[in-house]
């Protein structure tokens, strides 16, 4: 072990606590910490936790930890009871088990950290981001943490609440899995791509938070407050909602998957238009549609599905080129061979359909659904528009969920992919050369024959090592050692 620095002349950090943000029990109970001091707790922590000689929990309570950088430290089962961190750096940091009972973590960078099976019990997390943190099992329900305030008395260390406050935070692509979130305050959070599967959010509130993208699997919202809420692309499914608010809350976009709303009230909610609110007949529409596409736009009228539900329609060999189709509701129905080119199809939702043989070149679908869809024979590849001034025009699959989908020999040539999940899906002989793949999710994939030449498959998860020979980018740089002087 390195040499501590000498004691003679310690280092504290000049953060000073604000003692006008909280009432005075709690901004004096925070002791700050000399630098080489909270270094050489580290020090012996790691060694604690790597189960090597002379090694010592960490005990960081109640000490003034603000925006101190501890990025990237090995910190599993530290004690963090009471502390302040308020602005500091702890991205990449190894959490598991730690200890943050009505700590305060505001403004905290807690991006990509490893916080499972933590106890953020009456913690206060307003503005920090947790962007793909992990934090399975974790405890965040109420906290009530008491000391003593010198004269003989209890006083409770809270902030302005007893629940744990999420309020403003950022949780881009967190795992919250088998949390316990019950009575939290998370409101206007966002949960862009979290997974949130088998949580527990009794009477949470998570109103005004945005949940775009998002999976809830036996999620408990009962009693929840979801008012204003955004649910763009989520898939709720076994999700309970008995007793929930839901007024105002956008499910437009949402995949419901064996959801009972039965003890729901979801008349407040913004919910997909009914085909009836069209004015006209489906097949009146599209050839409308024909004629718009047919005449340039001289005759007839673009075709408008965006937000109806139209799931088990039977559409095949129709032609929606360039229609616009924005969160429409398609699943389980037979599009087979019908004309997509140019599409806007963002949001859509294409569980279970059938798109075998349809022509999807250069279609936007963005955030799409397809999972469980079949799409062999389909062209997905890009489309030529040197008649417009540029070349071609790429298939956009950005964060598109296509678990389990059917995508046997389709051409995905030059498609962007970015964030899209293909967990489990058919991708065999599939023609990916060119696509943009960067932070694309193969896990359990079938990729038998694919070609991926020329892709770009930085931050991809779940790629054979065979495909990086011919990829544009390897998986990240690999860090040269420095020669020796």
């Amino acid at each position: 072990m390195a040499d501590a620095p000498k004691a003679d002349s310690p280092k504290v950090d000049s953060t000073k606590v604000d003692e006008t943000e909280f009432p005075d029990e709690i901004a004096t109970n925070w002791k700050p910490i000399a630098l080489q001091d909270m270094e050489r707790q580290i020090r012996l922590h790691e060694r604690f936790v790597k189960g090597q000689t002379g090694g010592a929990r960490a005990n960081f309570g109640f000490r003034d930890l603000a925006r101190r950088d501890l990025s990237k430290r090995l910190l599993d089962g530290a004690d963090f009871t009471g502390a302040r961190l308020h602005g500091a750096k702890m991205a990449g940091t190894k959490l598991k088990g730690a200890i943050f009972f009505a700590t305060d973590l505001r403004d905290c960078d807690l991006t990509g950290a490893e916080m499972n099976q933590c106890d953020l019990r009456g913690a206060c997390i307003r503005g920090a981001d947790l962007t793909g943190a992990s934090l399975n099992e974790c405890d965040l329900r109420a906290g009530v943490l008491l000391r003593s305030d010198g004269r003989g008395n209890l006083v409770k260390t809270v902030f302005d609440k007893e629940e744990t406050d999420m309020s403003g935070a950022t949780v881009k692509k967190a795992d919250f899995s088998r949390a316990r979130m019950s009575n939290s305050f998370i409101m206007q959070t966002d949960f862009t791509d979290a997974i949130l599967r088998d949580v527990k959010l009794i009477r949470a509130d998570l109103s005004q938070c945005n949940m775009t993208g998002s999976i809830l699997e036996g999620t408990d919202l009962s009693e929840a407050n979801l008012s204003g809420a955004i649910f763009h692309g989520a898939i709720l499914r076994r999700v309970i909602l008995s007793g929930a608010n839901l007024e105002g809350a956008d499910l437009v976009g949402a995949v419901f998957d064996s959801v009972d709303t039965s003890k729901t009230d979801m008349t407040k909610a913004v919910l997909p238009r009914s085909i009836e609110s069209l004015g006209a007949p489906i097949r009146k529409i599209i050839e409308d549609h024909a004629k718009w596409i047919n005449t340039s736009g001289q005759m007839g009228v673009r075709a408008d599905f965006s937000r109806v539900d139209m799931a088990k329609q039977n559409l095949t060999s129709v032609n929606l080129s360039a229609a616009n189709l924005q969160y429409v509701v398609l699943r389980e129905s037979d599009l087979g061979q019908s004309n997509f080119v140019m599409a806007e199809l963002a949001f859509a939702d294409l569980t279970a359909a059938d798109l075998r043989y349809s022509d999807l070149r250069g279609a936007r679908l963005q955030r799409a659904n397809l999972s469980h869809a079949n799409l062999t024979g389909a062209r997905a590849g890009p489309v030529d528009i040197s008649f417009a001034g540029a070349q071609t025009w790429p298939t956009n699959l950005e964060h598109a969920k296509c678990f389990e989908t059917n995508l046997a020999g389709v051409e995905l040539r030059k498609a962007k992919c970015m964030g899209a999940n293909f967990t489990k899906a058919n991708l065999q002989e599939t023609d990916l050369r060119g696509a943009d793949l960067r932070d694309a999710i193969f896990t359990h994939a079938d990729l038998r024959g694919a070609k991926m030449d020329n892709a770009d498959l930085r931050g991809a998860k779940g790629v054979p090592e065979e495909f990086y020979e011919d990829a544009k980018e390897t998986k990240e740089p690999k860090k040269t050692k420095e020669p020796e002087d």
